[in-house]
């Protein structure tokens, strides 16, 4: 991941400015430690803070075409660079970065380029023979981008909102699978794949089909030139990108230099549920397993630089968060930079507990819809930001442009939760590397139980945070929260403690929102809350909410009156997933 801040338009372009744009450009350095970039061009400024994946040698920062006259600033990786070069011949390229296709993509092709791009983007681009300029982000929004506008007419782009808040009157989330043209002045959806309407497909499921595309997804995201590993929690997403990967070793150009081993990494408090599956998976693979722990202090000690770093206060990817950037500063003091992690799949699949109780396959299929459509204000934020902070790439194999296609074509008649038929959260995935002659993973992993990363690092986590929250907001702060906060107003002590140091940050009103609202429980939109009438009694992010269908939920107290205050001890339940999950 890079750090990219870009401003056009700007009245003052003396030297007092040019110093502005290098001062805010390093608020983003953590992204991208190993070299800085910065293209003046009038009142045109294009800034960069690279972190060096692909040709750590020769691909700084800003890229130009051939005579540099196109200047183009990029976070992400081109996966399908070398094909793109083979259209572009008759160009000259002066380096080996996978994005310097970019500039000379759109000599070729003009601005309608971005859908030829496959991999995780977020860039901008200055035509200086006319000054126009286009912005474009990922079609899922893997990697975050935000837009802003100055009092002065300027516009702004930025990877982080801490770059462009303090200059910007107005600014908001870049939308995944769009583009920006000055031309236009507006935004436009360059993103337009089947599954985005929403209408039910009836294409009859494949598990060779589904296997082989996940796999090509994990391979083309093993291009790199420095170290790298697997994000392995023990759970099914994380164990299937593991498995993949090992199996490639040896094909890649990078086992020459750093070797065929897969390195692996693992956080949690010691005894916690992801710790043991995740040894277990390293062992049956042969992984060089490297296992983290944190304690709940440590966690909480971390929060204020959490909050800062992944910019929201959304409470459970705080909660998540927290022990995914403990983990990323260990793996990056041991010299690596890029990681391949699991995100995605539980949209995809509708792999979230709450998916049990989706009334029919239309409101299930919509869900997952939604759910892919706003996973750059969830899991692609956390994932990216809290790796990001200590200059770590993480990559994300399930969302594969084509990997979501051919997943989202699929009758989601397969998806449902059908314990009578032996099929739990995830089935059709489980089922397609589900191979008796080659086995991917032990049967038990195959089928194991969804954990939400904040729950599997380890149950007392959370605990221990509502419990410090607790201690951190009164029952008089809570009650007059709405007054504080009437934007997203924090309804647990849990999320007024998050939103509070969120505004120490980020005070502005455009900052707060940025951040999505509403009722959830087990990571649901609001519309599925509606799906079982006790949720909204016990509205909480983790996947113990999901009462009768964890194994280990959270104990039903009808006379609550806060949800925080509910002490999540685990608890054996009889339900549809312990049933389930002794069939395979």
């Amino acid at each position: 991941m890079c750090g990219i801040l870009a401003v056009f338009g700007c009245i003052d372009n003396s030297q007092a400015k040019r110093s502005r744009i290098i001062e805010l450009s390093r608020r983003l350095r953590h992204r991208g430690p190993d070299w800085s970039g910065l293209h003046c061009h009038g009142n045109c400024y294009l800034a960069h803070q690279r972190l060096a994946i692909v040709d750590p040698t020769s691909g700084d920062q800003p890229l130009y075409n051939e005579d540099k006259t196109v200047v183009v600033t990029v976070n992400g990786e081109i996966y399908n660079h070398k094909q793109l070069r083979e259209k572009l011949k008759s160009h000259q390229f002066r380096t080996g970065s996978d994005c310097e296709v970019i500039a000379h993509l759109y000599e070729e092709y003009g601005e309608d380029f971005v859908d030829m791009l496959d991999g995780m983007f977020s860039f901008v681009l200055l035509d200086t023979r006319d000054n126009s300029f286009i912005a474009a982000r990922d079609a899922i929004g893997i990697t975050p981008l935000y837009i802003g506008w100055g009092l002065d007419g300027s516009v702004w782009f930025a990877s982080e909102m801490k770059a462009l808040s303090d200059d910007c009157e107005r600014f908001m989330s870049f939308l995944p699978g769009h583009i920006y043209s000055s031309k236009q002045g507006a935004l436009r959806r360059w993103y337009n794949p089947p599954w985005f309407p929403e209408q039910i497909p009836s294409t009859p499921y494949d598990p060779i089909l589904l296997r082989e595309t996940f796999k090509k997804a994990v391979v083309k995201r093993l291009m790199t030139d420095v170290p790298f590993g697997v994000l392995l929690s023990g759970g099914l997403d994380s164990s299937l990108v593991a498995a993949v990967a090992s199996r490639h070793m040896v094909e890649l150009e990078a086992a020459c230099q750093w070797g065929t081993q897969l390195h692996t990494f693992c956080v949690g408090l010691k005894g916690s549920p992801d710790l043991k599956a995740a040894r277990e998976v390293a062992d049956y693979l042969g992984t060089r397993h490297h296992e983290f722990h944190f304690t709940v202090q440590e966690g909480i000690d971390a929060l204020e630089e959490v909050i800062y770093h992944i910019e929201t206060y959304d409470v459970t990817t705080i909660r998540a968060s927290t022990p995914m950037f403990l983990m990323s500063r260990k793996i990056k003091s041991l010299g690596v930079k890029m990681v391949l992690s699991g995100e995605g799949s539980d949209e995809i699949f509708g792999g979230y507990l709450y998916f049990h109780k989706a009334p029919n396959k239309e409101e299930f299929h919509q869900e997952t819809c939604q759910k892919i459509k706003s996973l750059h204000l969830y899991d692609c934020l956390r994932a990216n930001k809290s790796t990001s902070a200590w200059g770590v790439e993480a990559r994300v194999p399930f969302l594969d442009k084509e990997f979501i296609n051919v997943a989202m074509s699929i009758d989601p008649e397969w998806k449902l939760i059908r314990p009578d038929l032996g099929r739990i959260e995830k089935w059709i995935l489980r089922n397609a590397f589900d191979d008796e002659q080659n086995p991917y993973l032990p049967k038990h992993i195959l089928y194991r139980q969804k954990e939400q990363f904040s729950d599997g690092v380890g149950y007392s986590w959370i605990d221990g945070l509502k419990d410090h929250a607790n201690k951190q907001v009164t029952d008089a702060m809570l009650m007059n929260a709405s007054f504080i906060y009437p934007e997203n107003t924090p309804t647990t002590k849990e999320a007024y403690y998050y939103r509070s140091i969120f505004e120490k940050f980020f005070p502005k009103n455009a900052a707060r929102s940025t951040v999505p609202g509403g009722p959830s429980v087990a990571c649901s939109t609001a519309k599925a809350v509606e799906w079982d009438a006790a949720w909204s009694k016990n509205p909480d992010p983790s996947g113990r909410a999901a009462l009768g269908v964890h194994a280990a939920a959270y104990e039903e107290e009808a006379d609550a009156k806060d949800a925080n205050l509910i002490n999540g001890s685990p608890q054996k339940l009889p339900g549809i997933v312990e049933k389930a999950t002794t069939v395979v």
